[in-house]
């Protein structure tokens, strides 16, 4: 009888073959391609598999680690796109916009003027506020699902490194201040 796994990510085959690839990239992680991830600025988020240890059992860790000022500046973004959208209910938020979707130059002006000034006055006013956290998602559809936010200034090999090594130690200490960002000012 063969052996019945979660999921592919729990695969004795998958992990070697995720271990043969962390070997030949000379870290104890792969860097995933990800579109998403390779829009934002580099250094603020990373997508990455590593070999896991689940109850005893090795399997394959699919890691989103990004900055406490991506995920900040991220909240504050979603959160003056929705007050928006209750005073323009017609708006429409370019992350939505399907590809028919007809411009009208000067009412999304005047509203990316107004989520700015949004933008501007959550961030004033520190309405929006962050803490470090790791959530772990156990019933993910390949191994196990981690979404981290670390208060670092960039995602480097350093902070990988540190991260997984804590993970596998069950030794990950998060600090939980609550933290607000400003917009760095563009000149």
């Amino acid at each position: 009888m063969a052996a019945t796994y979660k999921n592919k990510g729990y695969e004795p085959e998958e992990i070697q073959l995720l271990k043969e690839e962390i070997q030949n990239e000379g870290k104890p992680y792969v860097q995933v391609e990800d579109e998403e991830v390779d829009m934002l600025e580099s250094g603020e988020c990373v997508h990455i598999q590593f070999v896991g240890n689940e109850n005893g059992q090795e399997v394959i860790c699919d890691a989103i680690i990004y900055t406490l000022r991506l995920h900040h500046s991220s909240l504050v973004y979603e959160m003056a796109v929705e007050k928006a959208k209750k005073s323009f209910p017609q708006y429409v938020a370019p992350e939505d916009r399907k590809p028919n979707y007809k411009i009208n130059p000067e009412l999304d002006e005047e509203i990316e003027l107004y989520v700015t000034e949004l933008i501007e006055e959550l961030e004033e006013t520190e309405a929006v506020q962050v803490q470090e956290y790791l959530e772990i998602d156990r019933d993910f559809e390949y191994g196990i699902g981690l979404d981290v936010s670390l208060n670092v200034d960039e995602i480097t090999d350093e902070v990988i490194l540190k991260f997984i090594d804590d993970y596998n130690n069950q030794t990950v200490q998060l600090d939980n201040t609550l933290y607000s960002f400003k917009s760095e000012e563009e000149d």
